[in-house]
């Protein structure tokens, strides 16, 4: 949180959860609540602190033996020494919450990630589930060879038609209960997609939020039934458009920054913080470059080696840069927030970009992004996630740089920011708090929290 002088009870309700002293935070809000005249907003904030502990607990569920249990799956000669050496290290997240020691669920998978020791003394290693994209492959060299050759940012088009299903469990809320349903839904984006065209719905009649709408959606309602799951579907197709801007950072020169482009280098509080630990690390990497493309090279490039993990609900966490900067790893939207911080400090605007990522076979998921500001280029994508490239003998060196000015085809953006309110609006506060990919759902007795539904993409690429 960023240092200020402020009444409020909220900012340290947050530092006692951040610090695992949920009683005391317990406390603190019980005794704020019980203030007149204490303003809604307030009283709305410190309700969410309590259920931030909740899902924390959601999210830190393994104790000392259950971790470690976890871990001897993969490594059956585990000692506790070595599973204590990790742990001091970080590569195993935990938090202590009023004295007791709770590792986070994915930790265990996450140390395969975060440790090649570790990764080497697997009994028996999984197979590597990554996009294909994240390697060089003939679809970024095309990319590449057709944006020169044709002077276009746009090409080598995908034409897709996309199935999301979210499934409610049986009995999750009382039968006769209507359910309010958000299902994420593409915006045309000029030069990244267009064609959005909704073709069906489950129920029927989705109402699609208006294309402003920075997080837009489809939204639905539909009655539960007695000891069965409600389900809510949208089907759409749209053609997605692969990007490439050939930049020459000695034509790159700092952005005039008017009135439109000032948000996008402005902090913006819990999660764009210009903290003190933030512009030490900025420094350390930048130097004395000045030349704003090369500024942003550096800092891709150091972000980039920051280890992918499985990430924490993102609501559980209080600022997701400064988190980044000082966990040691980073899932896609982690990494995206630190990056977006670290440019806006540079005085470089920087812009979210989430959704879902799909393949020419199996892989799929959802994914966070970003796009940087570059004069005289204007709107540039980036994905420090995906990072830089390796190119083979014979390609060109500058497809190492793909991703920072360039993007792939195989790609749905849902949201062109974070944290934006939907149309219609949400009564409850969300399950995601950041992005929107899964879908956000509630009845008139609260939200419905990710370990009461489920959901699924399905996908089929269609002739242009």
């Amino acid at each position: 949180m960023p240092s200020s002088v402020d009444d409020s009870p909220v900012p340290h309700a947050v530092a006692l959860i951040d610090a695992g002293q949920f009683k005391a935070a317990d406390a603190d809000i019980d005794k704020a609540l019980a203030q007149p005249g204490l303003p809604s907003e307030t009283r709305e904030a410190l309700l969410f602190q309590r259920e931030r502990m909740r899902r924390i607990l959601l999210d830190f569920t393994l104790d000392t033996d259950a971790a470690k249990a976890r871990v001897r799956k993969q490594i059956p000669d585990l000692s506790d020494a070595e599973f204590a050496r990790w742990d001091q290290q970080g590569l195993i997240e935990h938090h202590v919450i009023d004295g007791r020691t709770l590792y986070f669920k994915r930790a265990p998978n996450n140390l395969f990630l975060l440790s090649k020791e570790a990764a080497a003394r697997r009994a028996h290693p999984a197979p590597s589930n990554d996009d294909p994209m994240e390697t060089l492959n003939d679809h970024h060299r095309a990319t590449r060879r057709e944006a020169i050759a044709t002077h276009r940012s746009s090409v080598t088009p995908n034409h897709v038609r996309v199935t999301e299903t979210v499934t409610v469990r049986a009995d999750a809320v009382p039968p006769g209960e209507t359910i309010r349903a958000w299902l994420p839904f593409p915006r045309a984006l000029p030069g990244q997609q267009d064609g959005v065209r909704l073709i069906d719905s489950q129920p029927a009649g989705a109402r699609v939020a208006p294309a402003s709408a920075l997080q837009r959606t489809a939204y639905m309602e539909r009655k539960a039934e007695t000891g069965k799951p409600t389900l809510f579907a949208v089907t759409y197709e749209l053609t997605i458009y692969a990007q490439y801007h050939d930049i020459d950072a000695s034509k790159v020169v700092p952005t005039k920054i008017t009135p439109e482009l000032a948000p996008y280098i402005a902090e913006r509080a819990p999660h764009i913080v210009f903290t003190d630990d933030l512009r030490a690390y900025s420094h350390k990497i930048i130097g004395n470059e000045k030349n704003p493309y090369r500024i942003a090279q550096k800092l891709f490039a150091s972000v980039d080696q920051i280890p992918w993990a499985g990430a924490r609900e993102y609501s559980t966490i209080s600022n997701l840069s400064d988190y980044t900067l000082h966990a040691g790893h980073g899932d896609c939207g982690e990494q995206t927030m630190l990056l977006m911080a670290l440019l806006r400090l540079n005085g470089i605007p920087a812009r979210w970009q989430s959704g879902w990522i799909f393949s020419d076979g199996s892989y799929e998921n959802i994914h966070d992004w970003g796009q940087l500001y570059l004069a005289p280029y204007g709107w540039v994508p980036m994905d420090v996630t995906f990072g830089q490239l390796q190119p083979a003998k014979g390609d060109d060196p500058a497809l190492q740089w793909f991703y920072l000015g360039g993007l792939d085809a195989y790609r749905i953006a849902f949201n062109s920011d974070f944290s934006q309110p939907f149309v219609p609006p949400k009564q409850f506060v969300r399950s995601e708090t950041v992005d929107s990919q899964r879908g956000e759902l509630e009845w008139r007795g609260g939200n419905l929290y990710f370990d009461q539904w489920d959901y699924e993409f399905t996908w089929q690429q269609l002739p242009l």
